[in-house]
Formats: C-alpha cells, sequence, structure tokens
C-alpha cells in the first residue's frame, strides 16, 4: 500500500503542462494520458484520466505504478519537430518556392491550367487536389519532414512528431496506410459478425409462431450495435486516410455514439430490461448526454481531454457491467466474454506505450487496430452464443 504524499508525487509528472506552446495546443498524442487538449492548465489540473479512475476503483500498487510510469515515458517522450529550425526553414523555403530539395509542386506556382497564380497559392488549388486536401501546405510539411527525418537518422537521431503525429509515409496519398487497412478489416469482421448473428436469429432458430418475430428480446438492439461499430471503423479508415478537421471529428463523433450506445446496450442486457417504456427511461438520458457531447465537440470545442474522460468512463462502466453480470449469473459462455474484456484491455496498453511507425508505417496505434480482430470475433461469438441460450430457454418455458 502506497502512501498519499509518494502516490501523489509520482503522479506530479503526469500534470498538464502550464506552458502554451505551438505544438502543445496542436493535438499533443504522445501516447494515450497526460497529452491531450495540452494547453494552458493551472492548480494542478490532471489529465491523468486512467489513474482517477483507477483511483476511484480503489485500485493501487502496482496497476497504479505501470499506469503512472506510462505517463512519465510519454511526458519524456513529448517532442515536436515542428519547433526544429531546420523544418521551419525547409516550409518557410518550400512556401516561397514550391519545392523541396529537387522536388518541386507546380500545383504550388501554377493554377489548374497552367497559368500563373494571382495571389496565395495555398488558396488557389485545383479542385482535384483541394478534394484530396492534400494541398501545397501539406506538402511542403511532408516532404520537409520526410527531409529532416533523412538527416537525423543520419545524426543517429530517432524520429520525432510534426504537428502532433509521428513521421508516416504516404501510400497512394493515404496518410496511414496500415491503420486504414487494419480499420477496413474491422469493419469486415464487424460486418461478418452482424450478417452472421442476422442468419442465426432468422434463418437458423425458430422464430414465433404468430408473429415470425425472434425469441431472442435484444435482437434489435445488437442489428443497431452492429450499424454503429461498422459506421465507426468506416469513419476511422477515412480519418488515418487523411486527418483533416471534418474527419476527425467524424472519427471521434462515431466512436463516442458507439460507446454511449454500447453503454445503454450493456445496461438493458446485464439488467434483462425487457419492457419498452423501461427501456426508454434508461436510454433517454444517456443518449440526451452523448447527443449534447458530440454536438459540444463538433460546434464548441474539440476538447481531447474531456472526450478522453467520457470515453474511459462509459467504457470502463459497461465493462465492468459486462465482466460483474456474466459472472454472478454464471452464463456459460462467460469465458468468451471475460477473454474479449481481458484482451481490450492488453490492447489499451499498445495506446499507453506509444513508439514511432517502424519503417514509417507500423505504430502502436496500428497495433491496437489489429490486437481488436480477435476480440472482435470472439465479442460476435458470445452474442450469438447468449442468443441462442435465450431462444432455448423461452422456448422450453413457452412449452
Amino acid at each position: 500500500m502506497w502512501g498519499a504524499q509518494s502516490f501523489n508525487k509520482l503522479i506530479s509528472y503526469c500534470r498538464k503542462p502550464s506552458d502554451g506552446n505551438a505544438y502543445a495546443e496542436r493535438k499533443g498524442r504522445t501516447g494515450f494520458l497526460w497529452f491531450i487538449n495540452v494547453g494552458q492548465y493551472t492548480n494542478d489540473d490532471f489529465s491523468m484520466t486512467i489513474i482517477q479512475i483507477s483511483a476511484i476503483l480503489n485500485m493501487e500498487g502496482l496497476v497504479v505504478f505501470i499506469l503512472a510510469f506510462s505517463c512519465l515515458v510519454g511526458f519524456l517522450q513529448a517532442s515536436s519537430g515542428d519547433a526544429d529550425p531546420h523544418y521551419k526553414s525547409c516550409v518557410e523555403k518550400c512556401e516561397a518556392t514550391g519545392c523541396v530539395s529537387d522536388r518541386c509542386f507546380q500545383h504550388c506556382r501554377f493554377s489548374s491550367d497552367g497559368g500563373v497564380v494571382d495571389g496565395p497559392w495555398y488558396v488557389q488549388e485545383p479542385l482535384y487536389l483541394q478534394w484530396k486536401q492534400w494541398d501545397c501546405r501539406s506538402d511542403c510539411q511532408y516532404h520537409c519532414m520526410l527531409e529532416r527525418e533523412k538527416e537525423r537518422e543520419r545524426l543517429g537521431q530517432g524520429p520525432t512528431k510534426y504537428n502532433g503525429k509521428w513521421p508516416f509515409k504516404r501510400v497512394f496519398g493515404i496518410q496511414e496506410p496500415i491503420s486504414v487497412a487494419l480499420s477496413v478489416f474491422n469493419l469486415a469482421m464487424q460486418f461478418h459478425g452482424w450478417l452472421s448473428f442476422i442468419v442465426l436469429l432468422y434463418y437458423k432458430l425458430p422464430l414465433r409462431p404468430q408473429t415470425r418475430k425472434t425469441y431472442y428480446e435484444f435482437t434489435g438492439l445488437w442489428l443497431i450495435y452492429g450499424f454503429l461499430s461498422m459506421n465507426s471503423w468506416f469513419w476511422s479508415a477515412v480519418f488515418h486516410s487523411r486527418d483533416i478537421d471534418l474527419t476527425e471529428k467524424l472519427d471521434y463523433s462515431s466512436a463516442v455514439a458507439l460507446l454511449g450506445y454500447s453503454l445503454i446496450l450493456a445496461i438493458l442486457r446485464t439488467f434483462n430490461v425487457r419492457d419498452e417504456a423501461a427501456r426508454v427511461m434508461v436510454a433517454a438520458p444517456l443518449i440526451a448526454f452523448v447527443t449534447t457531447h458530440i454536438l459540444y465537440l463538433n460546434f464548441y470545442k474539440l476538447d481531447y481531454g474531456l472526450n478522453m474522460k467520457v470515453c474511459l468512463i462509459m467504457g470502463i462502466a459497461q465493462i465492468l457491467l459486462w465482466a460483474l453480470w456474466a459472472g454472478l449469473t454464471h452464463h456459460p459462455k462467460r469465458f468468451k466474454l471475460w477473454a474479449v474484456v481481458i484482451g481490450g484491455g492488453l490492447a489499451t496498453l499498445l495506446e499507453i506505450y506509444d513508439f514511432p511507425p517502424y519503417k514509417g508505417y507500423v505504430d502502436a496505434h496500428a497495433l491496437w487496430h489489429a490486437a481488436t480482430v480477435i476480440p472482435t470475433y470472439l465479442w460476435w461469438s458470445f452474442i450469438k452464443d447468449d442468443a441462442e441460450l435465450r431462444t432455448s430457454n423461452l422456448i422450453k418455458k413457452a412449452m
């Protein structure tokens, strides 16, 4: 058991910085903990949401040490290539000339019809470039980043972040190709699970003779869940293809919507809420909260710290509900559910221990996408098992 003074001293390193530099005002994605929405904070305001929740759940000792140390690692790794004078000089030169070393970008200096651009080049893009959002400024920053990283590698220095992100190499204009591919793969896994659930309920298991509806009372809720899951992975793929404000907000919004609905579903299933009026009473306040949060992120402020807290609270709440319910009810397939909970927790460590992309392609977040594939399969397998078990019990009662 740790004393309060020792604990406070350890996590004091994870307090939000009080300086408001340009990098801090960006995204500051250096892992999973302290860096979210880094800006000007005072009065010991913490963004260590995981540690706060761990304290609430009375988790001490090794778990808290690991999480706090992860935060410290994130703090020590927090460097920004944006402040590098060589990088800044390269970008400024590119903005003036349209060239980085021997590579020149015609669209930085000329319009799509070949004429000289009159006015700022960064607002005179050809339509096809505007649609892709790879404008001159983005190209200058990208190629200057690659040049600077080559220099750093020759000097024996490790990669650093630019605009809050690791230096990824594009493939066919895709910003993070491995994350995109794995997001699409996860979408396919969700679709497979969703479709197999439909086939099981409507074509393999018996239907109610009078209404031709399924015996399983939660069929519609799971169908909506599958749609929201696929929607979330779709926007994840789009966001990793090109990180701009619109795709970022769509990615965050779809993830929050999925988490909020998953919490509603967890409450309804674990407490076996079957009455429609009771379901509305449970869902209405949570839907109102999630909707308000999404509107806040999109139209007032994209607050990464607040969003992280909201998502963690909703995520931990439903994980606890499912794990406790499976244990207390002695569900025959509870081991699959526990495997999903444990596997998801282990996969989250990849978000905590951030590292630069290997060869410019595979980083910790991409591996996290890969690590979610098996839990997704097990999760849908558990859902189908639960539907079969519930259907069997209801049919026995009706006989």
